[in-house]
């Protein structure tokens, strides 16, 4: 979203007027006669596709037949503009959803703002120290926490076999391999035009960052709780270098595009690598979706190496769930939570290849060689800044514009440091 995972491009979606409805049981007792919380239709924002069909609809009716009288609506949200209309709905008891998905890289800013409702004295019982620990951790502010896992998903290479094979190339153990190995495929595959060793988007900053960790930079410090931008400093501008040599020599996508649908060039035999999340292989594999007879049966897939060999380390995306602080449906809200936590319902979403929010469900995964490529790239990967304004800088596009503007050959330096002034006003909210 790191994000696995997701793609934001700023671009602003007006915001849901929906009312919420309210179904009572009885006139003496509006909780139905049980005793609990009053009914309620309880509204859940789902962002993107990354949630199956099938745990969606597990999620409705396994809420409902425990909450006689009341009901579960999923809001399917995107991704474009999300930061802008939670800002908006949040802030409004009238148009508050009850149950959010957020990008976990975006977490920090509206735990910060006090949007979330206090989630701490609840951690036991939704999954407790089984919780990803990264993301508890960005999700908590002054010892409280405000936001749960929801699925995380690395990045990891998919490739081409068939193509691997006939340029004569091995699968690359090194970063500067992969380097390698992305312009020699695209030097051997003339056609299309469009075509590329290793697909990247110039807008691609979630792949872009890590070249930058590799080499030893960073996209923002921290120093007594105070953030300063770190993209111009000498050794992430070494790893924009590199993300350069690849717009320029490697990858034949759209210098201004993003990384939306990825499934689509490489069944469009334009790709003979990419960095994608685990969840692309089904869409890869489906038939009203990819190329499950051509394609799909030369797929291959392994960690993306970082300089000495050891995996890189790559964006850890995802997403958390957080219960809106102006709800009214508190403890159906945390009932919802404790489902989308449940073995059943992670279960949905690791057969799915999202990595479950639990660490005792990886082994959910399987054993096949992206499992494999899933945990490997997960052992070393990182998360985002935990500054404050974080969602800001993101709202703001500052990293889609740097990385657009190298791929399409500016001055790596002046661009670095023009981005850094840009977020020094950001990231700390």
């Amino acid at each position: 979203m790191v994000r696995i995972k997701k793609t934001l491009t700023g671009l602003a979606v007006t915001a849901l007027a929906v009312t919420s409805l309210a179904a009572c049981g009885s006139d003496d007792d509006p909780s139905g006669g049980d005793g609990g919380p009053e009914s309620a239709d309880i509204r859940v924002w789902l962002n993107g596709t990354d949630t199956p069909q099938e745990a969606r609809d597990w999620l409705k009716k396994t809420f409902e037949d425990d909450h006689p009288g009341s009901t579960l609506t999923i809001e399917q949200q995107e991704w474009d503009g999300l930061v802008e209309k939670l800002t908006t709905s949040l802030s409004s008891e009238s148009e508050t959803p009850d149950v959010v998905e957020i990008g976990n890289t975006q977490a920090p800013t509206f735990t910060s703002a006090g949007a979330f409702a206090d989630l701490t004295d609840d951690l036991g019982d939704l999954g407790g120290d089984d919780l990803l620990p990264g993301f508890v951790d960005g999700a908590t502010v002054d010892g409280a926490t405000y936001a749960v896992p929801y699925y995380a998903g690395s990045k990891y290479i998919f490739y081409r076999k068939d193509l691997l094979e006939e340029a004569g190339l091995e699968v690359p153990t090194t970063l500067d391999e992969f380097v390698q190995t992305a312009v020699a495929l695209k030097e051997a595959n003339p056609k299309p035009a469009n075509f590329s060793g290793f697909w990247f988007p110039g807008q691609d900053w979630r792949n872009g960052a890590a070249f930058v960790w590799a080499a030893g930079g960073d996209l923002a410090t921290e120093d007594g709780g105070e953030w300063t931008p770190a993209l111009s400093s000498p050794e992430s501008v070494a790893g924009l270098e590199m993300a350069q040599e690849l717009f320029e020599k490697a990858s034949g996508a759209p210098k201004d595009g993003n990384e939306a649908d990825p499934w689509t060039p490489f069944c469009a035999g334009e790709v003979g690598m990419m960095s994608t999340p685990g969840w692309v292989k089904g869409l890869i594999e489906a038939e009203d979706t990819g190329c499950p007879d051509t394609f799909a049966k030369q797929m291959g897939v392994f960690a993306l190496p970082g300089a000495d060999g050891s995996p890189a380390p790559v964006l850890l995306g995802g997403s958390d769930i957080a219960i809106a602080a102006k709800s009214p449906n508190q403890d159906l809200a945390q009932d919802a939570v404790a489902l989308m936590l449940s073995d059943d319902y992670q279960t949905i979403l690791a057969e799915a290849g999202l990595t479950p929010a639990k660490e005792s469900l990886a082994s959910l995964l399987g054993d096949d060689d992206y499992a494999a490529a899933t945990i490997e790239a997960a052992s070393n990967a990182k998360l985002t800044p935990a500054a404050p304004g974080w969602a800001n800088v993101e709202g703001s596009r500052v990293l889609e514009d740097l990385f657009s503007a190298i791929a399409q050959g500016g001055d790596v330096t002046d661009l670095a440091t023009k981005a850094d002034e840009q977020m020094s006003g950001q990231l700390n909210g």
